[in-house]
């Protein structure tokens, strides 16, 4: 496939599928060619492999890039495979074939060759009559807009294709969503623009009006004003262009920074809106990939949102403003020259649309290979011992030559590329100037127009024009920021967790017995992790969980704190089922202290302190303490204002289980629950932490999951589970190491004893 070995290229293809509604997640590999898509179960997997190859076939045509599918791809299309997972589908498939695009495309372009052959053969055949009529300044007006509506409107498709988004959700209310709570804001950005572009296109005209005054010997306008003599109205025209000049900058000015402030404006307001609500989705929305992409939808996507209303609304305000003003002056004041300011406009339009997208493709592309050379040097720079062990610099230096040859090569294609349309753009701008010189010079001579209207309207084409250039820029960046706003849209419209519960939860009277009552549960695509299974979790006790990997240990610690509930079954607490109960007050009854605990960047005592805010750093101090934490934050030269860095990089992962057990204990809930809380500590500091929570556990529930037995030998009750979530054994430890089962049999395998003293308390 062409994006096999061209990793720019792939990651392209990659976000611009993920982009598509049904879509949740979409990889390209660079290395293999293949793509993986993940997408809603809606979504049959035909209708998949079709939005496949369309989406890919639009990609590749883009960059230009011949491509000829092997027989094993094409295999490969038409046989994908589907995976199910967590409601969604995964269709794995090669790359499409594009020869009928091709051929669609060919038809296309012979369509508009014959169409526009057949118009200029009518017009040329029917003579003068024909030039007279599209002359018309009313006829050419309606044949300019028509064509540059289509041009647009095609342009809007294309580049919605391109951003991989359908619009449906978003393209009626998008720009007055954005509005809704700014709109005295964007009126008067608006407003702006608009009053700066009409003082620009009217200091141009006072310019050129002004050369008028001073070749014709005066002005009867000005003279009217009772402005007398060349001199003086020369002079008036020099200071009224200065003024006009200094309304211009400040009017520009004060559009750019309210355009510029709305869009943080909006930016801020939606990104702040979204976390919140992100905050409040389950777990399992946010597990897996989904962390990921909703990480860019509140990064990147926001900011595109926001820089489309600073930027494109501002020159979309622009553009229409100038064309406002362009269209009712030719009418009014030179109606016979309308048709050649009016024909440039279709033309522009459609140059700007395509040399959008070939420089942007070609500006892919040198990325492309700056990403490939940039990759082989970090690679090379990485491996250096085993370069020097193969004496193969100079091998990696003629690589490295070489790529930067194809890199520079490639820029100066792409530069090369976005010159040439660029003047081409110019060129058909500034055409309207000799023409209008042209054909105005003889109405004037004619008598059939005043000099002094000409003058003024010279200029104001070329204004209007130069903004019309910039429309590609501006459908492109409004058909990403519809992607972006689509995806912004699924995310807000993800369910939150319910907080409701009709029996209320009082710590005071809580006495923390759980209870599961042949609980199942499964994870999408997956065997059930739990099957039938009850079991007791005495009040005030202590309770032990082992089991090997995938007996379904931690799925109990996610039932209790209701990360997920169960498919069948009943989770009770105090005899009272856990969703009857409003969801903040069960899990602030509950103390979690998971295998890989996060610790945010910080100093130590505000990790200890997160959720306990109002601790004193004594309370902080004893909790450390209690958690086997305070002898090692002592050591730290900054002691507990020692910042940990981000997700605690500066800690081991034994100190960072101890803090977050700290954390538990500092905000002493009534019930506690440790899944594999100290698997990242030695013995020597898990049996001071066993000694410390003694005390702790104290008339507390506390629930003790864990893969070294040692952990869990002083806990009331043990239960020893496997895989399919059943309980195989449950006792003490004593009883269960004479029992001679499953639970003996590791306590054998982990310490080499065949039996250990009993014992009772925290574990």
């Amino acid at each position: 496939m062409a994006i096999r070995g061209r990793p720019n290229l792939a990651r392209l293809l990659a976000h611009t599928l993920q982009a598509a509604p049904e879509v949740d997640r979409a990889e390209a590999n660079p290395v293999t060619g293949r793509v993986l898509l993940r997408h809603d179960r809606a979504l049959a997997p035909r209708e998949a492999a079709d939005l496949l190859r369309r989406t890919t076939g639009e990609v590749l045509s883009r960059a230009d890039l011949p491509h000829q599918p092997s027989r094993r791809q094409r295999a490969s299309a038409r046989g994908s495979r589907v995976k199910r997972s967590a409601g969604k589908r995964s269709t794995g498939t090669g790359p499409p074939a594009r020869a009928g695009q091709r051929r669609a495309a060919g038809r296309r372009g012979t369509a508009a060759v014959l169409l526009g052959g057949g118009a200029a053969a009518v017009t040329l055949g029917c003579g003068k009559a024909c030039l007279k009529f599209l002359a018309n300044p009313w006829v050419s007006l309606g044949i300019a807009a028509a064509a540059t509506a289509g041009i647009v409107r095609r342009a809007l498709r294309s580049s919605e294709r391109a951003a991989g988004s359908t619009g449906s959700a978003a393209r009626g209310p998008f720009v007055t969503r954005l509005a809704r709570r700014h709109r005295s804001g964007f009126a008067l950005a608006t407003a702006l623009s608009g009053l700066a572009q009409i003082t620009e296109m009217a200091l141009y005209s006072l310019m050129a009006y002004g050369v008028s005054v001073l070749l014709l010997g005066g002005s009867p306008l000005l003279a009217g004003m009772g402005l007398t003599g060349v001199g003086t109205q020369m002079s008036f025209v020099a200071g009224a262009t200065a003024a006009m000049a200094a309304v211009s900058a400040g009017l520009s000015f004060a559009a750019e920074t309210r355009w510029d402030r709305l869009g943080q404006a909006v930016e801020h307001e939606w990104r702040t809106t979204t976390y919140e609500h992100v905050l409040r989705l389950t777990t399992t929305d946010m597990e897996g990939e989904r962390a990921s992409h909703t990480l860019q939808v509140l990064t990147e996507d926001i900011s595109q949102v926001g820089s489309f209303v600073g930027t494109s609304l501002h020159e979309v305000a622009q553009l229409v403003t100038s064309f406002a003003v362009l269209v009712p002056a030719f009418l009014l004041l030179a109606p016979q020259l309308a048709w050649v300011v009016f024909a440039p406009v279709p033309v522009v339009a459609w140059l700007s649309h395509r040399f959008q997208e070939r420089t942007a493709m070609a500006h892919a592309e040198s990325a492309e290979v700056r990403s490939r050379l940039q990759g082989r040097m970090a690679g090379s720079l990485q491996a250096h011992p085993t370069i020097k062990a193969f004496c193969t610099e100079e091998y990696e230096g003629k690589l490295a030559t070489g790529l930067s040859q194809e890199y520079g090569a490639a820029n100066h294609r792409a530069a090369r590329r976005s010159a040439r349309h660029a003047q081409l753009v110019r060129m058909s701008a500034l055409s309207a100037i000799p023409a209008t010189l042209l054909l105005g010079s003889k109405a004037v001579l004619r008598n059939q127009l005043d000099v002094r209207r000409l003058t003024p309207l010279v200029d104001m084409p070329v204004t209007a024009l130069f903004r019309l250039n910039r429309l590609g820029a501006m459908t492109n960046g409004y058909q990403r920021s519809l992607a972006a706003f689509d995806r912004l849209q699924r995310l807000n419209e993800l369910p939150v967790e319910s907080q409701d519960g009709s029996t209320p939860l009082s710590t005071e009277d809580l006495q923390g017995g759980f209870e599961l009552k042949r609980v199942t549960f499964s994870y999408p695509g997956r065997p059930p992790a739990l099957s039938g299974l009850s079991l007791r979790i005495a009040p005030g006790k202590v309770t032990g969980i082992v089991g090997t990997t995938g007996a379904g240990k931690t799925t109990i610690a996610r039932l209790l704190m209701r990360f997920v509930d169960p498919a069948d079954g009943q989770v009770l607490l105090d005899g009272v089922d856990i969703r009857e109960m409003p969801l903040r007050q069960l899990r602030g009854a509950i103390g979690y202290v998971s295998q890989e605990p996060f610790l945010f960047d910080g100093t130590i005592a505000d990790n200890i302190r997160y959720g306990s805010f109002g601790a004193d750093d004594r309370s902080v101090a004893r909790a450390a303490e209690a958690a086997g934490a305070d002898a090692f934050v002592r050591a730290l030269p900054d002691g507990y204002e020692t910042k940990v860095g981000e997700g605690g990089a500066a800690l081991s992962g034994g100190q960072k289980q101890r803090l977050a057990l700290a954390r538990t204990i500092l905000g002493d809930p009534p019930v506690v629950i440790l899944d594999e809380a100290t698997s990242a500590v030695d013995n020597e500091t898990e049996a001071t932490i066993q000694r410390s929570l003694k005390s702790f556990a104290h008339k507390r529930t506390l629930v003790v999951i864990a893969h070294r037995l040692s952990t869990v030998r002083n806990a009331d009750r043990i239960y020893v589970m496997e895989r399919g979530g059943t309980v195989t054994e449950r006792g003490t430890h004593t009883a269960l190491v004479r029992r001679g089962g499953r639970y003996a049999a590791l306590w054998r395998l982990q310490t080499g004893e065949a039996e250990a003293p009993s014992g009772r308390g925290a574990g």
